[in-house]
């Protein structure tokens, strides 16, 4: 059993690097992709316990990015997580984070709910501050009963407090991560939006244009007729297959390493797939 989409307390995850490969390991996983939000804080942490624990950690990152159909998300995997290049690139994204979170405390404060941008940080302890410690802060607090109302009512995009951030154009995403020898996927393309399959394939063709590798089939939210529809995308543009579960910790309820809702199986040759599409190349550089 094998996990390829994996975050921890270096972003929204509720375990550390460390205790998360222990909890796959305890699960019976032989190898998982640590892949934090637009930070590789965790890589280093998760590799060496790996190697304590017998099982394969692949790094990663999980890059949000800019599209006209919707925010998309592009998972690297076997990046050179201490690439200078990539982490200068990475800081323009933190920077981004860091000024939009005063700007929720203050949209949060007009709506009456009285919350302060340091207890949000104690929260966060030592990771990047993310929307779930917002509301992990508001439900301590007594303005919302949990994590889920707290995005429902105030969080997620569309509501009153959402925030938008910057976020990098799709194609300079993927060369982040083809410039740091890492493998580039488009992360579950069911979140992108309720688009028709004919206009999720032109947006596969232009992904694969700018240097895209793999397709996350196998995911807790992909139906098995989006399943299906993903796997001939894949053989369509010469993708490789990859799942995992989007493990959170106790901040995504009902969601566990390697098996998501219960039933997902990833099988354990897409990761030998990925490996034989790792790239030492420059890769192509847009936008960037």
């Amino acid at each position: 059993m094998i996990d390829l989409h994996v975050h921890t307390n270096a972003s929204d995850g509720t375990l550390s690097p460390a205790e998360t490969v222990r909890h796959a390991c305890r699960r019976g996983l032989s190898a998982l992709a640590v892949t934090d939000h637009d930070t590789v804080e965790g890589v280093a942490e998760a590799l060496a316990a790996g190697i304590d624990a017998g099982i394969e950690v692949v790094p990663g990152i999980e890059i949000s990015a800019e599209h006209h159909l919707g925010t998309l998300h592009v998972l690297g995997y076997y990046i050179h997580h201490d690439d200078q290049r990539l982490r200068g690139r990475i800081d323009v994204l933190q920077q981004a984070r860091n000024e939009r979170n005063p700007r929720i405390i203050a949209r949060l404060r007009e709506l009456g709910v009285a919350i302060t941008l340091e207890q949000v940080e104690r929260e966060a302890e030592t990771g990047q501050v993310g929307r779930p410690h917002f509301a992990k802060v508001m439900v301590q607090q007594g303005f919302v009963r949990s994590v889920r109302e707290a995005f429902d009512r105030y969080l997620k995009k569309g509501a009153c407090a959402y925030i938008d951030k910057y976020r990098f154009p799709a194609d300079a995403a993927i060369a982040c991560i083809r410039d740091a020898g890492g493998v580039a996927v488009l992360a579950h393309p069911a979140i992108i939006g309720p688009h028709s399959s004919a206009v999720l394939q032109e947006l596969v063709a232009e992904l694969t244009g700018y240097g895209l590798q793999g397709i996350e089939v196998y995911y807790p939210e992909h139906s098995s007729a989006q399943q299906q529809l993903y796997k001939s995308l894949a053989r369509r543009f010469g993708l490789v297959e990859t799942g995992g579960s989007d493990f959170h910790g106790t901040n995504v309820n009902g969601i566990e390493i390697g098996t998501g809702r219960g039933s997902l199986y990833v099988p354990d040759d897409v990761l030998q797939a990925v490996r034989e599409r790792r790239s030492a190349s420059a890769g192509i550089v847009r936008g960037v």
